[in-house]
């Protein structure tokens, strides 16, 4: 497939916001029982840390805008949420920015009344909303993931592997940023973010990698014999059929060679997996805010590439006719 930008920028963007979001309220979770010490100051903390969440996801927002041929009518793609993952997270995606700007306005007001108790849980305002915008976390994540994992005939999509590793990839990239950022606001909690941050990311790295060796074992159910209705053993292309390129050809094939291919799927291997987790364990040491951004700057760029790989792998069965070009 051709890897549009647009989709790149909305998946990795909203990924973080969603990933950084979960750190926050894991990190605001694990303080309320006691598992790791509260942040000096957490109305700064989770209220700026939420705001920046949300300009993650207002940025993955935006760039979506670029995809859409009528941009005006962007309304109507929630029409049809009942069969449409797309319109699933057309929904879902301002629901989430929606509780998301909520948790973090009681978190920075303090205006944060106490609901029940839980035994000695303190059941408030907050965690209410947080664990209501976990559940809407989880369900963008799946939604976005399911738009392409729902096209059975892009076998390389059709996987469970797509949803986890999205899963997985936003909130690695999430959980990196908010050791950053706990770096500045908050160091007692740069440990926690930090050692989370690193299992997330090696477990997203076998993930990741038990579907790029499913993909490269992919027997496709479409043949050159099945497309043109021939059963004889032997057919060979001669010729495209047109001089000229299409729309076929160019929404439907990325027009890259196979070497570079392969030495972006390398470069976000690297990039993505054990860079920022030397970075994080060396930034872990001095709580270094700037190796730590560092690291969320290097993994991003490589998310970008990992996306772009992604899409540019499956292979559509239409160019089973018009071959690479």
């Amino acid at each position: 497939m051709h890897p549009a930008f647009s989709v790149i920028f909305l998946t990795t963007l909203i990924g973080v916001g969603q990933g950084l979001f979960l750190a926050l309220f894991t990190g605001h979770l694990y303080s309320v029982i006691k598992v790791v010490p509260m942040s000096a100051d957490p109305q700064t903390f989770y209220g700026l840390g939420s705001l920046v969440a949300l300009v993650f996801l207002g940025g993955g927002l935006f760039a979506s805008f670029f995809h859409l041929g009528h941009p005006e009518r962007a309304w109507r793609s929630a029409a049809r949420w009942r069969t449409s993952w797309l319109s699933r997270e057309v929904i879902v995606l301002p629901g989430f920015m929606g509780m998301l700007t909520l948790y973090g306005l009681v978190q920075y007001t303090a205006w944060n009344p106490v609901l029940t108790n839980l035994g000695p849980i303190i059941v408030d305002l907050s965690m209410v909303v947080g664990v209501l915008a976990t559940i809407m976390a989880f369900a963008l994540f799946l939604c976005t993931a399911m738009i392409y994992a729902c096209i059975k005939f892009l076998q390389e999509w059709a996987s469970p592997l797509t949803v986890v590793n999205y899963t997985l990839l936003g909130t690695a990239s999430g959980f990196t940023l908010a050791t950053a950022f706990a770096a500045m606001y908050a160091p007692e909690l740069v440990r926690f973010y930090g050692i989370w941050a690193i299992i997330i990311t090696i477990t997203a790295l076998f993930t990741r990698i038990a579907s790029l060796i499913r993909n490269s074992r992919i027997k496709h159910k479409s043949t050159l014999q099945s497309a043109i209705g021939v059963r004889h053993p032997k057919v060979v292309q001669k010729a495209q059929g047109s001089m000229g390129g299409s729309f076929n050809t160019r929404e439907f094939f990325h027009g890259k060679s196979a070497d570079f291919l392969k030495s972006i799927k390398w470069i976000f291997l690297v990039l993505v997996f054990p860079v920022p987790v030397l970075m994080i364990m060396m930034g872990l040491s001095s709580a270094a805010f700037a190796t730590l951004l560092v690291a969320f700057a290097i993994q991003y760029v490589g998310l970008l590439a990992e996306r772009w790989f992604f899409f540019a792998q499956a292979n559509h069965p239409q160019n089973l006719y018009y071959q690479t070009i």
